[in-house]
């Protein structure tokens, strides 16, 4: 009990840190059109800036901090990550490819960062517009955040893709910067509140791909009666190396990837409690 509340206590710091940053408008550091990964269909993913973790492998390092910062491209030119957009300018950049979303089943997809950590009257209040003229709302989330900011989005959010770094909570702490006891309690309160669930599980090699990480997590999630809609393997990649350089911080991703034999056997042990389990997403 005492390690639980020492997790509590410090994992508490993340969350005021996440709170005073939202109070201000989100900035957003990218609008990523036409994208396939981020939810069914096509569509357009707005990334916004800022996360209460700090994941050792993010490929998107620009992500990690609320306030606009400079970064150089790869021609050495510097350039802002963020800007703040009006719900009215980021509806009228959605509706332009609504005939995409309504031909493939897509939508917009909320990112980050962490879109959860952002002003919850402001990515509520887009959400509902967006719905309001038809458009499918994703909400990509790592759910280390507080419930409320679940609630304020779930009348208006179709899908959500949650993150699931690991199930221990010793190695979340270590590899994300807090542990994984907000994570897992707003994983169950969204499966009871019906929600539909993309359950996404990086994978790297000799942390969370072991037969005891995956047969506690199998467990975990058969005990606690967790509804998912699917499940989806994302396997390590360092894609975004470059940026931290770019950034001027020191790179962070020193992992592995799995093997694709190894994924394959992660795939098809996971299918054999859940129907839809998928490489990517």
């Amino acid at each position: 009990m005492k390690a639980v509340n020492k997790f509590v206590k410090k994992y508490a710091k993340h969350v005021l840190k996440m709170e005073a940053a939202a109070m201000d408008a989100p900035y957003v550091f990218n609008i990523q059109k036409f994208s396939t990964h981020d939810g069914p269909g096509i569509r357009t993913t707005i990334f916004f800036k800022g996360c209460p973790l700090h994941c050792d492998w993010c490929h998107n390092p620009e992500s990690q901090r609320f306030e606009p910062e400079k970064m150089l491209d790869k021609d050495q030119h510097e350039q802002i990550m963020g800007r703040q957009y009006s719900i009215d300018e980021l509806v009228r950049i959605m509706q332009a490819d609504q005939i995409f979303y309504d031909q493939s089943g897509g939508g917009v997809t909320f990112s980050g960062g962490e879109v959860l950590a952002q002003n919850r009257v402001y990515v509520s209040e887009l959400a509902r517009r967006l719905q309001e003229i038809g458009i499918s709302v994703a909400i990509d989330t790592c759910g280390a955040v507080p419930w409320s900011q679940f609630e304020a989005v779930l009348p208006y959010s179709d899908i959500f893709l949650y993150d699931l770094k690991f199930i221990d909570s010793q190695l979340h702490e270590r590899y994300t910067g807090a542990p994984n006891i907000l994570v897992l309690e707003n994983l169950k309160r969204l499966s009871a509140a019906g929600a539909a669930i993309y359950l996404r599980l990086i994978l790297l090699e000799g942390l969370n791909t072991t037969d005891e990480m995956l047969q506690r997590l199998q467990d975990w999630l058969q005990q606690e009666g967790i509804q998912l809609q699917e499940i989806d393997l994302l396997p390590y990649h360092d894609f975004g190396r470059d940026k931290y350089a770019q950034l001027g911080r020191v790179c962070t991703q020193h992992f592995k990837r799995p093997s694709d034999d190894q994924i394959a056997m992660i795939q098809q042990r996971l299918t054999a409690t859940h129907a839809n389990v998928q490489v990517g997403g």
